[in-house]
């Protein structure tokens, strides 16, 4: 069974940063199309990065993370990290992580709040 556990989430202030991790365990990673994504309460769902299988996974992003958050992976980890710069107070969600093309079972995801 695959699990998806999410960590680094935390309280920080408009400007700050946070990096988050995802560990990937029960089946390959490599192979694996990730992505990052955010719930805001009240709010559905949203996949705000992804990366590509592979060693050089290509690297997509929503508009409004764009230049501000970065989406990598380490193969050998089975973890996808997600680097989140100048945060704003709009960046407060429940943060998770997943396959972009299927979805396992979510986990428990990672609170990120950003005060302003």
């Amino acid at each position: 069974q695959v699990q998806l556990v999410e960590s680094g989430g935390g309280l920080v202030r408009t400007g700050g940063s946070l990096r988050l991790s995802c560990v990937v365990s029960g089946r390959s990673f490599r192979d694996l199309i990730m992505g990052w994504y955010r719930q805001a309460p009240g709010k559905q769902r949203e996949l705000v990065a992804r990366i590509n299988s592979g060693d050089g996974g290509g690297t997509n992003y929503a508009d409004s993370v764009k230049g501000r958050f970065t989406i990598s992976r380490a193969n050998a980890e089975s973890t996808v990290y997600l680097q989140m710069n100048s945060l704003k107070p709009e960046d407060t969600a429940l943060y998770y992580c997943n396959r972009v093309d299927f979805w396992y079972s979510w986990g428990q995801g990672t609170q990120v709040t950003v005060s302003s």
